[in-house]
């Protein structure tokens, strides 16, 4: 049997498994498998990599050592945190392994880079799964680390600043910025809102930023489809567009130090994860407002959050497509994500560089900037047009 669990409140939930199809009773969500083979749109079947327990709410992860008892692993673990992560959660963590008889190592890293991925990689000798204790760049060095050596993780995020809490793909930097690889799914997730609530409210604001951008992702991919016969799943769209809405829908109630406000936040950026495993690709939520991002981080001196990136790469692609670009402007106002050039401590002219320089990032993802990107004058009037700068 493999369980999802959602302490706390299964709406949102309950709207991402109508669409999966999956049946769900009382608070246990029932029916989800590691591995689920699916043939859709006319592709050869493909085997789509699951979490096979998620489990949010307030305290959870004093519940790790039970967690993992009942997903049947046993011996050694391997706890990766970063140096503040270690304190705010991987302790609670460690502590309740011993109690549950496991043998606990730990690893301290400070960035997502390679150097951190084979660190994390040397220490796994005889490990029965690795946790991620941390933020993105924890999440992402265990994440690749378990992929490359073949050994389950379990993601347990203390901020929920991006979609790579659940998530197969793994952000890495290297000399040319950050990439974005494709790694294992978690086989579990512990998601503690009350932790998650207590980091800073930029970071949560972030993870909206991220969940937003989903609405330009699906348009760019609709528009591949279209042009090139790109392959497109409907499932995963569909799920990727309802967790941006939820999260819109939700704006004004998304306040700094609420439990609620984490726990939705949490379960859109795990939604959001799981369509890209249901697509096989970040697609459904990977666009031209990501390739802006990336471009960002290349260029500007200083770049801000990836999710606060995207959401106001968001905002100018959406004008870009036609839509409603001041939708959503108004939601991340609200959310109190940054919109313009300014709140996010960027230069105006770091940011236009960006939007000339963006196509260039994953060429072969076609987005809204085409092949040959935007002139300098066509930069300046989207981001003047849209109050970016």
């Amino acid at each position: 049997m493999y369980i999802i669990e959602f302490n706390g409140g299964i709406s949102a939930t309950v709207n991402i498994l109508k669409i999966l199809k999956v049946k769900i009773k009382n608070y246990f969500i029932k029916g989800y498998s590691n591995n689920i083979e699916r043939k859709e749109d006319n592709m050869d079947t493909k085997k789509i990599q699951l979490p096979r327990e998620i489990h949010t709410g307030a305290g959870v992860i004093k519940k790790t050592g039970a967690i993992c008892k009942d997903l049947r692993f046993e011996g050694k673990v391997l706890v990766v945190s970063g140096p503040n992560t270690l304190k705010i959660g991987g302790e609670y963590a460690i502590e309740s392994l011993h109690e549950e008889g496991f043998n606990v190592e730990d690893v301290i890293i400070d960035r997502a880079s390679e150097d951190a991925v084979r660190k994390v990689q040397d220490m796994m000798d005889d490990v029965s799964v690795v946790l991620g204790v941390g933020g993105g760049k924890v999440i992402d060095v265990a994440k690749l680390a378990s992929t490359r050596s073949g050994i389950h993780f379990i993601s347990v995020p203390t901020a929920a600043s991006h979609d790579g809490i659940a998530s197969p793909r793994a952000s890495i930097r290297n000399e040319e910025g950050s990439v974005s690889l494709k790694a294992q799914p978690p086989i579990g997730v512990i998601a503690d809102t009350k932790i998650i609530s207590k980091a800073p409210f930029r970071l949560l604001a972030a993870g909206c930023g991220d969940i937003v951008s989903n609405h330009t992702a699906v348009l760019d991919w609709k528009l591949a489809n279209r042009l090139l016969n790109e392959y497109f799943s409907n499932s995963a769209a569909a799920l990727s567009l309802m967790t941006a809405k939820m999260i819109i829908e939700s704006a004004g109630a998304i306040k700094e130090g609420l439990e609620e406000s984490a726990r939705v936040v949490v379960k859109a950026l795990i939604s959001s994860g799981i369509a890209i495993s249901i697509a096989g690709t970040s697609r459904p939520a990977s666009g031209s407002e990501h390739k802006f991002s990336h471009a960002l981080d290349v260029i500007a001196p200083k770049p801000a959050l990836h999710g606060e990136q995207c959401g106001v790469g968001t905002i100018m692609m959406m004008y870009l497509h036609g839509g409603d670009w001041k939708f959503i402007k108004d939601a991340l106002k609200t959310i109190k994500s940054p919109t313009t050039a300014y709140e996010l401590g960027i230069d105006p002219e770091y940011i236009i560089e960006a939007l000339m320089s963006a196509h260039k990032i994953r060429k072969e993802r076609y987005t809204i900037l085409g092949d040959r990107g935007l002139t300098r004058d066509a930069a300046e009037k989207l981001a003047s047009t849209t109050g970016v700068i």
